[in-house]
């Protein structure tokens, strides 16, 4: 397409290749066409210099912007990872995603043909912000990957941008690192960060510009199991024992006020995500979430304490329910860390921007990496509407996040640099 910066083009080129991940497969990564993207990726990263790009057998892509700063300074900035994922959401097809460009001037975006998906300004009151500048939005019939393609695209370009400058801008070692399987939880199974070899890292997987996220859900999920007694409806009497009888009761352990729908900010949740079966047999699937980890306790509690009266109830039923949790809060860990904020809130302020720091409803890759010893917090894509067929980016948020992520790494130079003189 022309007339839009390379950083669009490369979000549109990768966009278009599916790399959707399944839960059913329980291999990593969960799906193979994960590949198809790594593979372009690991090209484009050689094709700019960085020679050491590689992906392993767990469709993990690595990098290396190596530093060009003296060898007495270099050992004084620590290496910095930046991460995005492959993976884009099941929640909507992501075959034959059809990008378009759009200039935007103020009213609804219609994207399909009978005008039933709609871009609504009402909706979306932040479309506000980009009148007179062109928008990336789908075709109205598929998500549009955003979530993550957006951040690999803009990691790349910022890392086009730094080998260009050469010694015009000086740094330490950086690493690149693109991951499958985020929208399932399994990313960080797949990485090998004694590789990556950071100190601390960003994930380039928020959405609204400006955007700087410290602070996560705790996450648990689980099933629901009721066994009954499937005989024929002619011949049941005192033998049937209906499964689908203690749905209804079932349903009252995820209170609608208490529900993703009907909460906000920092409050918890509980979410019944899907259900499948017979009379025979019901599985009920479900997640919790709540920012505080004495409270997720609670709502296992509430939860398993539920199950055990709703069985008393249905005594004919087998009713077990089995619970993991999931993942933690990294404001636990980054509150250890106030610089690799602070580096990142400057860098955003450097691009002429507020910053946003609201919590995650939701997970991230970032906090299962913190808790594996790399401090990693989540900036920008600059994207809305993840996981839908109404997902649209500005081209100029993400011209902003590339534009953040070498404030960030130029920050973080200074800041070692500049800290290890005064010892």
């Amino acid at each position: 397409m022309k007339d839009i910066p390379i950083v669009a083009e490369r979000f549109i080129r990768y966009a278009k290749i599916s790399t959707q991940s399944s839960e059913q497969n329980k291999t990593i990564p969960s799906t193979e066409k994960q590949f198809d993207l790594a593979n372009l990726l690991v090209k484009e990263l050689k094709d700019i210099g960085l020679e050491d790009a590689q992906v392993d057998d767990k469709c993990v892509v690595y990098a290396t912007i190596p530093s060009n700063l003296p060898p007495d300074l270099e050992s004084k900035v620590p290496v910095i990872a930046f991460n995005s994922h492959l993976d884009t959401s099941a929640s909507e097809s992501d075959e034959n995603i059809n990008p378009q460009v759009v200039e935007y001037k103020g009213e609804d975006i219609i994207l399909s043909k009978d005008n039933t998906v709609i871009i609504s300004s009402k909706e979306n009151p932040q479309l506000n912000d980009y009148i007179g500048k062109k928008i990336i939005t789908t075709d109205g019939t598929t998500l549009l990957g955003a979530d993550d393609k957006a951040g690999i695209a803009e990691i790349l370009t910022a890392a086009d941008e730094l080998m260009k400058l050469g010694s015009k801008k000086l740094h330490g070692k950086i690493r690149i690192m693109f991951s499958p399987d985020e929208e399932i939880g399994r990313g960080h199974v797949a990485v090998d960060l004694k590789k990556l070899g950071a100190k601390f890292a960003y994930t380039v997987d928020g959405g609204e510009i400006g955007g700087l996220e410290i602070e996560n859900f705790n996450g648990a999920g689980g099933s629901i199991e009721i066994k009954g007694y499937n005989v024929h409806p002619g011949s049941a009497y005192g033998l049937m024992n209906n499964s689908l009888r203690a749905i209804p009761e079932i349903f009252k352990l995820f209170p609608k006020e208490l529900a993703p729908e009907t909460t906000k900010d920092l409050e918890p949740y509980y979410h019944p995500l899907a259900i499948k079966g017979s009379v025979g047999n019901i599985s009920l699937y479900f997640i919790l979430r709540n920012f505080d980890a004495s409270g997720l306790d609670e709502q296992m509690k509430n939860i398993q304490d539920g199950v055990n009266k709703v069985q008393s109830l249905f005594p004919d039923l087998k009713i077990s329910v089995k619970m993991e949790k999931q993942y933690k809060n990294m404001k636990e860990i980054l509150d250890k860390f106030p610089y690799i904020v602070e580096i990142a809130r400057k860098a955003i302020e450097k691009t002429g921007l507020k910053v946003i720091e609201d919590p995650i409803r939701g997970g991230t890759d970032g906090a299962r990496y913190s808790f594996m010893d790399l401090p990693t917090p989540n900036i920008f894509t600059g994207g809305f509407n993840f996981h839908s067929k109404k997902e649209f980016i500005p081209i100029f948020a993400m011209e902003k996040a590339v534009e953040t992520i070498l404030n960030i790494i130029d920050i973080a130079t200074e800041w070692f640099l500049e800290k290890n003189s005064q010892i």
